[in-house]
């Protein structure tokens, strides 16, 4: 099929092109910036189109140099930003009419799970409203599917678990650390988009998940056992998701709106609903993965790898951000950067440096290099 996917340059996006090349699949890359495609491995096997779903006349321009497309996954967000959910659906809209107008068939759409209730999240009342801008009279029809965190390096949900699973000997464990969870491994979550692409896949909203069942609390020892790292928990009483949030955007190394953004959604549990795609896609070879060896995989990767070639969707990528990884890997690269060639395989040994000390050294290497210009910068 011919399959155009926003937010290519993303997580999720990166990988999922990876994916769909390897179906066989025609993929057209789409981006804000096009140039921006030039880094990932897969730029010699792809279409690109530069598309800012913001601006409808973008969106309109991008699928008409497109051609004639059939599927469309949209995987935009503007969480971080201010305002982020009525940019969010405003960009739903422009790309739900200009698909219509296209005669694109199916679009396929990755927002997470929405609990009941009324008093949600900006974050979780979010998800919803997208995938009802996606939605127009005589259009595409619509897949969503619906995850809880994801697991893989990279991952913004799983690099805030790596960062307080490393720096805090201590972890906070606020009262929804009770809540459950069905967290699902990048692995198994490419494998369901790609089949949603396929009429084998009614349209309809989806909940996906993997085999396993448990709480952040639960999760945050789990990564702190398979990491190799002791760790304990601390009950964490009278401190309100807003102030937590703000708390957790400044103690770890991610963007501080987008931290903030998702922890206010954890004071919600995070469990699939009942509409699953059992009998629709048969589980990946070998079954779903379990929680254990997902996180194991995402801690395998030794170097990060161009996209399209890593031995596993788990490991990190070369394009994936540069926070991600944890603070060991940002302290080579910081290193790397002065150390002459010879000298190098050296900096291997920083990995003998205690984890809550790498936190503290990278948060202070990171000061510093903020204080230098950027490259490119004007």
């Amino acid at each position: 099929m011919r399959i155009l996917v926003t937010g290519a340059t993303g997580y999720i996006g990166s990988r999922l092109v990876a994916a769909l090349l390897d179906e066989g699949h025609h993929v057209i890359a789409a981006g804000r910036d096009a140039r921006k495609f030039d880094g990932y491995g897969w730029r010699d096997r792809v279409e690109v189109v530069a598309l800012d779903a913001g601006d409808p006349d973008s969106v309109a321009a991008a699928l008409s140099t497109a051609g004639p497309v059939d599927v469309v996954y949209y995987l935009v967000h503007a969480i971080g930003a201010p305002d982020f959910r009525e940019a969010d659906n405003r960009a739903a809209a422009h790309v739900g009419a200009a698909a219509a107008r296209a005669g694109v068939g199916r679009i396929v759409y990755l927002g997470g799970f929405v609990p009941d209730g009324e008093d949600l999240s900006e974050h979780l009342t979010g998800r919803a409203e997208v995938a009802e801008a996606l939605h127009v009279d005589g259009g595409a029809e619509v897949v969503w599917l619906g995850a809880a965190m994801i697991i893989g390096a990279g991952s913004t949900s799983f690099e805030m678990l790596r960062y307080v699973g490393d720096r805090f000997l201590l972890m906070p464990m606020p009262r929804w650390a009770r809540h459950p969870i069905d967290p699902i491994s990048i692995r198994d979550v490419l494998h369901y988009l790609v089949a949603a692409a396929g009429p084998q896949v009614r349209p309809g909203a989806y909940d996906i998940c993997g085999p396993t069942t448990t709480t952040y609390g639960e999760l945050m020892h789990t990564y702190a056992r398979l990491a190799g790292a002791w760790r304990a928990g601390l009950q964490v009483r009278g401190l309100d998701t807003a102030v937590l949030s703000r708390l957790t955007a400044a103690a770890l190394p991610i963007p501080g709106g987008l931290a903030a953004d998702l922890v206010a959604s954890l004071d919600y549990p995070m469990t699939a609903s009942q509409r699953r795609l059992d009998g629709q896609v048969p589980d990946p070879e070998g079954g779903l993965l379990g929680i254990d060896d997902a996180i194991r995989r995402s801690l395998e990767g030794d170097e990060a790898r161009p996209v399209d070639r890593l031995a596993d969707p788990h490991h990190l990528a070369d394009t994936d951000a540069a926070w991600a990884g944890g603070d060991t890997l940002r302290i080579q690269r910081l290193a790397a950067a002065l150390t002459p060639p010879f000298a190098r395989p050296a900096l291997g040994l920083l990995g003998a440096v205690p984890k809550p000390v790498a936190g503290a050294l990278r948060t202070g290497l990171d000061a510093v290099a903020d204080l230098f210009p950027k490259k490119g910068a004007s």
